[in-house]
C-alpha cells in the first residue's frame, strides 16, 4: 500500500475525477468527509489511511469499519481489503470464513489479489474444505491478470499434481511468468526445474542463474542451493569461498541444513580463505547482497 502514502506526500489524492492537495491531516480530514456522505471509495480510501495511519492515529479497528461500510456498498477494493483484515485478525477476530466471504465477492468482480487469496483458502482449506481444483481455478484468474504470487501458485499447483494433472512444463511456465517479475520463490522453483530437468532441459548454467536472483534477494533457499552449487561445480566454477558465503548468509536466515554445509566447507578451506569468505560476508550484508 506504499502508492497511497507515496500519493500522500506529492500532494494529490483522487476522489471521483477530483484532485484534492495538501498535508496528510488535511486529505484526511477531506476523505472523512466525503466518507461521511456515503462515498464508497473514499470510505475504502479513509480505511487505508487508518490501517497506514496517514494523517491519522493508525486504528485497525476504525479502518475495518470504513472498510466494511465500503464493501457493503458493492465497492470490490473495500470488500478485497475487508477480507484481508479478516484473515489476518486485524481490528477484527480472525474469521476465515468471513474472509472467504468478501475475497469471494471481489473475486467474481475481477479483482485479481482477491482471486488469488481466494485460491489459498481453497489450497490450504480455510474458512471452506480444501479444494485444489478450486484452488487452480482461481489462481489461473489472478495469473492470468499479470499477479506474480498467483503465478507462482499456480506452477506449484501444477508442479505438484493437486487439482491439476500433474505437468512440469506448465509448472514451468508459470514460474518463468512470476520469475521475470522478481517473485524470488518462483527464480528458486525455476532453479530447482533446470537442475531436476523437470519440463525443462537440465542445466545447471541457468540453474546457477536462477538460484543467484533469488538468493541476492535474500531468499535462503536460493542462498542454500546457490552455496552448494559453488562448492559442487554446478553450473559454475567451483569456489568454496563463494560457498561459505552464501551458506553463511542462509545459516543466518534460519535455513536449517546450512550450518551442516559450512562445517564441511571449513573442512576443505585454509585459513586465509576462511578469513577471506568471513570478511565477504560481512561486506556482502553491507551492500544488501549485491555483487556477492
Amino acid at each position: 500500500m506504499s502508492i497511497f502514502r507515496a500519493l500522500f506526500l506529492t500532494g494529490f489524492l483522487f476522489f471521483s475525477g477530483q484532485a484534492v492537495s495538501g498535508s496528510e491531516s488535511s486529505v484526511f480530514n477531506v476523505t472523512l468527509q466525503q466518507a461521511k456522505h456515503g462515498e464508497a471509495r473514499a470510505q475504502w480510501m479513509l480505511g487505508i489511511m487508518y490501517t497506514q495511519g496517514l494523517g491519522v492515529t493508525q486504528d485497525y479497528t476504525e479502518a475495518v469499519k470504513w472498510y466494511r461500510k465500503s464493501a457493503e456498498q458493492g465497492n470490490s477494493q473495500g470488500q478485497w481489503i475487508l477480507g484481508v483484515m479478516y484473515q489476518k485478525g486485524q481490528g477484527v477476530a480472525q474469521d476465515y470464513a468471513q474472509a472467504f466471504k468478501w475475497y469471494r465477492l471481489a473475486a467474481k468482480k475481477g479483482i485479481a489479489e482477491s482471486q488469488a487469496k481466494l485460491g489459498t483458502l481453497y489450497a490450504q482449506g480455510l474458512g471452506v474444505p480444501q479444494d485444489f481444483k478450486e484452488a487452480a481455478k482461481w489462481y489461473r484468474l489472478a495469473a492470468v491478470q499479470g499477479l506474480s504470487y498467483a503465478q507462482n501458485n499456480l506452477g506449484l499447483i501444477y508442479h505438484n499434481g493437486q487439482g491439476v494433472a500433474q505437468d512440469y512444463k506448465e509448472a514451468v511456465k508459470w514460474y518463468r511468468l512470476a520469475a521475470n517479475q522478481g517473485d524470488a520463490e518462483s527464480q528458486t522453483k525455476l532453479g530447482i526445474m533446470y537442475s531436476q530437468g523437470l519440463g525443462v532441459s537440465q542445466d545447471y548454467k541457468k540453474a546457477f542463474s536462477w538460484y543467484r536472483k533469488a538468493a541476492e534477494q535474500g531468499n535462503v533457499q536460493g542462498q542454500f542451493v546457490l552455496g552448494s552449487m559453488y562448492a559442487h561445480n554446478q553450473g559454475t566454477k567451483q569456489d568454496l569461498v563463494r560457498a561459505y558465503v552464501w551458506s553463511s548468509l542462509a545459516a543466518l536466515g534460519g535455513y536449517a541444513d546450512a550450518e551442516k554445509n559450512l562445517e564441511i566447507y571449513i573442512a576443505q578451506m585454509t585459513p586465509q580463505e576462511i578469513q577471506k569468505a568471513k570478511s565477504m560476508t560481512l561486506d556482502c550484508q553491507a551492500k544488501d547482497l549485491n555483487d556477492c
